[in-house]
């Protein structure tokens, strides 16, 4: 199918520059835009830089869109930020996406698609997930680091989209509960994130190691009760294993938290294990080691030197 105008990205970091070389490899054209100065300059100047894994580099071109102003009322826009710029993203695209425009959330942790709905309207936001890997090496510049599914809420303003992603590539599933598509992949996002960020490893070497392979699955787990606490069926039917499995398949990726925490960023730990501490303690589930957990991102954010 085709699509009436680029697609819009919202971020500049690892995933978005992804889905950025992905889509314009694949003919669909591709505006993207953002707060990081330097990306946006580096993507204007050179498009997005993909780097393959036996080291061979390729551009893609794309736009880049420097403010609102320039904005064209695109049809579908991305929203690939962290959780605690969504709500910037938000009002960037109230005046930006098109009447009846489409924005999806392919971001971590809990509150993107409410904070979205706020600003936009319910009908004009979609959710979806994907445990693909990337690791950005420098603005505008992508290291792949593993394959999965982008998988979407089954409602039908979502399969237009569907189609471009497939055509770019992705493997594409649907799911009719959403719940269950938010919370399957927060449990993995839980169990692989903060472990990564303080051990400051890739996510292979989780399961290289037996003391880091169980505190993964207490993550996991306590994440999973609490879902099942709220009544929420899981997409898979364990949390240990699914983990586990995304895990090997991302190995040599560093997860987006590990690279936040290593140049000095704020990371989305608040959205991730804050998310479920608050709801464990709603509903009466004890998940200790997402609470310590938390509670020692954080310490790494207040650190003056995160070397």
């Amino acid at each position: 199918m085709e699509t009436s105008s680029p697609i819009l990205i919202i971020g500049t970091g690892a995933m978005a520059c992804l889905f950025a070389a992905r889509f314009s490899a694949a003919g669909t054209p591709v505006v993207m835009t953002g707060s990081w100065q330097a990306g946006l300059n580096a993507l204007n100047e050179f498009g997005v830089r993909l780097v393959h894994p036996d080291g061979r580099e390729q551009a893609y071109p794309v736009k880049v869109m420097h403010s609102v102003d320039e904005c064209y009322q695109p049809q579908y826009a991305l929203v690939l930020v962290k959780s605690w710029q969504t709500e910037a993203a938000a009002q960037r695209l109230a005046g930006c996406l098109a009447e009846n425009g489409l924005a999806l959330s392919l971001q971590n942790g809990l509150g993107n698609r409410e904070a979205l709905a706020q600003v936009l309207g319910a009908p004009r936001v979609a959710l979806g997930m994907t445990t693909s890997g990337a690791t950005l090496l420098g603005p505008g510049r992508v290291l792949p680091a593993g394959e999965g599914p982008v998988v979407l809420d089954g409602t039908p303003q979502v399969a237009d989209l569907g189609s471009l992603l497939h055509r770019a590539g992705f493997q594409v599933d649907f799911v009719n509960d959403t719940n269950s598509l938010l919370w399957g992949k927060l449990v993995i996002n839980a169990a692989i994130n903060p472990l990564t960020a303080v051990l400051r490893v890739p996510n292979g070497e989780l399961l290289a190691h037996t003391e880091a392979r169980a505190i993964m699955a207490t993550l996991a787990s306590e994440a999973a009760a609490v879902a099942h606490a709220l009544q929420i069926e899981l997409p898979y039917p364990d949390p240990v294993v699914a983990a586990e499995a995304i895990a090997q398949r991302t190995a040599m990726n560093r997860s987006s938290m590990l690279q936040d925490v290593l140049r000095g960023a704020r990371t989305e730990i608040d959205a991730i294990c804050g998310e479920i501490v608050r709801l464990g303690e709603r509903t009466g589930v004890p998940v200790p080691v997402n609470r310590v957990f938390w509670q020692l991102v954080k310490a790494l954010e207040a650190k003056p030197d995160h070397s």
